[in-house]
C-alpha cells in the first residue's frame, strides 16, 4: 500500500497533541482539512486510529501502534529526501548555505571568496532563514552548511566551528529613556518588555532574552517576531527592546531603532555548522575550512 507522508505527518501531530485544533494550528491547516486527512488515513488502513470525544482525541490500540512506528518512518523518509536533494545540488556544483542573520553576511562573503578559490566552478547558494529556524535549514536538510548564531537547538548533534565572538548590544526604540546613554547595564533592562523569537526556537530565544543572566526573573515579552523585519518594526514601534550582536547592530539599521553597548551579559558567537559523521562530503569540509581561513585573515570589524 502506498502512503502519503502528509497523512502520516498529520496523524503524528494529532497523536502528539491529543487535540485536533492544537494539531491544526501546529500544521497551519484548517481543522476541516486535518479531519478529512485523518479520515482518509483510517479508510486506507481499514481501522479507526482515534476515539473522538469532548476531552480530545485518544489513540485506539491500532493508533498507538502506528504512533510508535510513524516517527521512525518519517525520519527515514526525511533523511532520504535530504540525501537526494544534497546529491542533486552537488551534481550541479551548488553548495547550499543557510544563515540566520544579516550579521553573518560579512563572514559569508569572505568565506565564499576563499571557497571559490579552492573550488573553481562551484557556486554557493545563500539562503536566509526565518527567526523560528535557528539552524537555518540544517535540521530540515535543505542546506549543506550554515552560518549560525550560537547556541541553537540541536547544536550538540552537529559539528560547529566558532568563527566570531563579539559583544552584544541592546536595540532600543529611538525615544526610549535609555537611548540617550552610550552604554546600559543589563540590570536596567530586567523590567523592560522584550521583543522575542517564537517560543519554539528554544535555546535561541533564551539566549537573546539573556535568561541565564536574569537570576530567575522571567522576561517580559512585549512582542514575538519571526523575521528580522518584524523584529525591527516591533522595536521601532515601541513594543519592546531586544539584545543583538554587534554585527547585527551594524547591518540592521532602521529609523526609530538605536543600538547601545550593554554590560553584564555574555558575548555572542557565530559559527559554521554542518552534519556530523564520516560521510560528510569533502566539498562541505572545504567550505568550512574556507570560513576558518577567512576568519583567521579577516579584519576584526568584518
Amino acid at each position: 500500500m502506498d502512503m502519503d507522508t502528509r497523512l502520516l505527518r498529520s496523524f503524528t501531530a494529532v497523536a502528539q497533541e491529543g487535540d485536533l485544533r492544537r494539531a491544526a494550528d501546529r500544521l497551519l491547516l484548517p481543522v476541516a482539512t486535518l479531519t478529512r486527512q485523518l479520515r482518509r488515513l483510517e479508510t486506507q488502513l481499514g481501522t479507526e486510529l482515534f476515539t473522538r470525544s469532548r476531552a480530545g482525541m485518544a489513540l485506539t490500540d491500532a493508533g498507538a501502534a502506528l504512533a510508535a512506528a510513524a516517527p521512525a518512518v518519517l525520519d527515514a523518509w526525511d533523511a532520504a529526501l535530504r540525501s537526494t536533494r544534497g546529491a542533486a545540488a552537488r551534481a550541479d556544483r551548488v553548495l547550499r548555505v543557510g544563515f540566520v542573520t544579516d550579521g553573518a553576511q560579512g563572514l559569508a562573503r569572505h568565506g565564499i571568496a576563499e571557497f571559490a578559490r579552492r573550488r573553481p566552478g562551484w557556486r554557493v547558494r545563500l539562503t536566509q532563514a526565518a527567526a523560528d529556524d535557528p539552524t537555518a535549514g540544517l535540521a530540515a536538510g535543505t542546506v549543506d552548511a550554515a552560518l549560525l548564531r550560537l547556541p541553537f537547538p540541536g547544536q550538540e548533534a552537529l559539528d560547529v566551528e566558532v568563527l566570531l565572538t563579539e559583544p552584544r548590544r541592546v536595540a532600543l526604540p529611538a525615544g526610549h529613556r535609555l537611548a540617550v546613554r552610550e552604554d546600559v547595564d543589563f540590570a536596567e533592562l530586567l523590567d523592560e518588555p522584550f521583543v522575542a523569537a517564537p517560543p519554539e526556537s528554544g535555546w535561541w530565544r533564551d539566549h537573546w532574552l539573556a535568561t541565564d543572566e536574569r537570576e530567575g526573573r522571567p522576561a517580559k515579552i512585549g512582542a514575538v517576531a519571526r523575521t528580522f523585519e518584524e523584529w525591527l518594526t516591533a522595536i521601532a514601534d515601541g513594543e519592546g527592546v531586544s539584545l543583538a550582536s554587534a554585527a547585527t547592530a551594524r547591518a540592521c539599521r532602521r529609523p526609530g531603532v538605536v543600538y547601545r553597548a550593554v554590560r553584564g551579559i555574555r558575548p555572542a558567537q557565530v559559527g559554521v555548522a554542518h552534519a556530523r559523521g564520516t560521510q560528510v562530503p569533502q566539498v562541505v569540509r572545504d567550505f568550512v575550512q574556507s570560513c576558518v581561513t577567512a576568519r583567521d585573515a579577516r579584519d576584526p570589524e568584518v
